[in-house]
């Protein structure tokens, strides 16, 4: 199927005249140079790897895994996010009807999400055995 740009020039209220001065335009801008010979004036380009080199990964290990979590305490950290609390709520009630041996301390940690709360983390050293965390999503 072939185009007829004049047509779609028309129907956009345009006229076709801008199809003869374009090529114009693109006939003076062409550098006339002779076929087979190559032109003097190209210029070089160089292309630089966008990569780069990553920093190397520091891997740290994954905490020890509790055999059980009878007469262990379990913290329930709320971060702020929308409904979080509400499901960690349920959680500690569901230990309570379910496993009343699991001690759960539900605390609302300090400052939006990614801000560290080293009190917090300090205090579920200390006191505590695992945590669970509600982040959203």
């Amino acid at each position: 199927m072939k185009i007829n740009r004049r047509n779609i020039l028309s129907m956009l209220g345009m006229t076709p005249a801008l199809l003869a001065g374009a090529s114009a335009e693109a006939q003076q801008a062409k550098p006339h140079a002779q076929p087979g010979k190559a032109s003097a004036g190209h210029a070089k380009v160089e292309g630089l790897n966008p990569k780069g080199t990553p920093p190397a990964i520091q891997l740290i290990p994954m905490a020890p895994r509790l055999g059980s979590l009878d007469g262990k305490t379990v913290y329930l950290i709320d971060t702020g996010f929308p409904g979080g609390g509400l499901l960690l709520l349920e959680i500690q009630g569901w230990f309570k009807r379910n496993m009343p041996s699991v001690n759960t301390v539900f605390k609302r940690k300090a400052g939006p999400y990614a801000e560290d709360d080293p009190e917090l983390w300090k205090e579920i050293k200390d006191k505590g055995h695992a945590a669970i965390m509600a982040i959203g999503h």
